[in-house]
């Protein structure tokens, strides 16, 4: 998106990609349907990077969802927004748009220069990169880093430029995991059966936060999206205390006294997992996670009351032993602190060279809000190098 902006703006431009080909993790992203960005009102989708929302607003200001939308149009790619206001290519893949994107900054004499990994700086400043024929340096006028946090590591963005730029004196914030899995240690029974299974329409709670949605089960925990929408307030509670507890409400949209009122029924000869899934309509799944929360609690179901019971069916305890690891995260938190960019996206303490993307310390919750503040922090820094270029005559 950077070197978009800086060959439209007449700059001479090269990208240099440390894989053998371009976009592999914008095509990873849109393995599920490439979510580019999201339609809320823009207050609230702002809202979404929490703590960094002031400091990512001008550029989202500047390229907005609207935007995004427009350039995908632009690239023959027009966007529909999904029921959950998520926002979609109609061709609901990432290889037509990146294609197209590709054939255009061609088009714009924009260069590529692949199985080139950036290594730093030599000792006259230009840039050091490994290649398969060994090490070559390049000097620029200007740079902007683009180099991804750390998930997905096979794809590029292994985090190796940490070391890099904490070397310069600049302060870079650990890398965790971000919308990432956590683990449970499950029975074997329960995790053997119900392994891959989701829970839908369930609410999420820890601490004061909730988020509705789905989690699925896994082998070694639970993720899904509702999980990612509290990843960061879980994450800190597992990174603080060694483990956390998240609550599941099974039955969120049922009130108590209906829930009561359901499970008062007579239960006849029926088994009770049989009672529960006609009486609470309940999955089995659902119902497997009652069953293994009430036993690591001590406690029998069979032996609650009515109102005991539909209290358990809506805090269901979780003891999340730990965070999945962030090679398989979705994105990753951590990175630049964006006190040490200036407006322009430019590093203070390395004039000339700019940053942008996941390799700055924001985070956001899937939907959309990932992709959107990297394609807006790269159009700004691309803008904030023409006018490092104008200034610097």
């Amino acid at each position: 998106m950077a070197a978009e902006v800086l060959a439209r703006g007449g700059a001479k431009v090269t990208v240099y990609d440390g894989m053998p080909s371009a976009g592999r993790k914008f095509l990873m992203a849109g393995r599920g349907g490439l979510n580019l960005t999201h339609s809320e009102p823009l207050p609230a989708f702002l809202a979404r990077y929490r703590e960094a929302a002031p400091r990512l607003a001008a550029a989202i200001d500047a390229f907005p969802p609207d935007a995004l939308r427009a350039w995908s149009e632009a690239l023959g790619q027009p966007t529909f927004v999904g029921s959950s206001g998520r926002v979609f290519p109609k061709a609901f893949k990432a290889s037509p748009l990146l294609r197209a994107w590709l054939r255009r900054l061609d088009a714009e004499g924009v260069k590529f220069a692949f199985r080139h990994r950036w290594c730093g700086w030599d000792t006259k400043g230009r840039l050091l990169f490994q290649t398969p024929d060994g090490t070559s340096t390049v000097g620029s006028s200007a740079t902007v880093l683009a180099l991804g946090g750390a998930s997905w590591p096979r794809l590029g963005s292994d985090g190796g430029w940490v070391d890099i730029l904490a070397a310069k004196g600049v302060a870079v914030s650990p890398l965790k995991p971000a919308n990432s899995g956590f683990t449970v240690a499950w029975s074997d029974v329960f995790r053997d059966r119900f392994e891959g299974q989701p829970l839908k329409g369930v609410a999420l709670s820890i601490g004061g936060h909730t988020a509705r949605g789905e989690a699925v089960i896994t082998r070694a925990g639970i993720e899904g999206g509702a999980v990612y929408a509290l990843s960061a307030e879980l994450r800190e509670a597992v990174l603080c205390d060694g483990q956390a507890t998240l609550t599941v409400a099974l039955r969120p949209d049922l009130g108590a006294d209906d829930l009561v009122k359901k499970l008062s029924a007579p239960k006849g000869k029926q088994s009770l997992s049989n009672f529960l899934r006609k009486a609470a309509n309940l999955s089995p799944v659902a119902i497997g996670l009652l069953q293994e929360a009430a036993k690591a609690s001590g406690m029998s179901l069979a032996s609650m009351s009515p109102p005991d019971l539909a209290r358990f069916i809506n805090a269901v305890p979780i003891r999340l032993t730990g965070v999945a690891p962030i090679a398989r995260a979705i994105s990753s938190a951590g990175g630049i602190a964006l006190d040490e960019l200036d407006p322009d996206y430019m590093i203070r303490k390395l004039p000339g060279v700019f940053a942008a993307g996941e390799m700055l310390d924001w985070e956001a919750p899937t939907g959309g809000y990932l992709l959107q503040a990297s394609f807006a922090t790269g159009s700004a820094a691309g803008k904030g190098v023409l006018t490092w270029l104008r200034r610097m005559g």
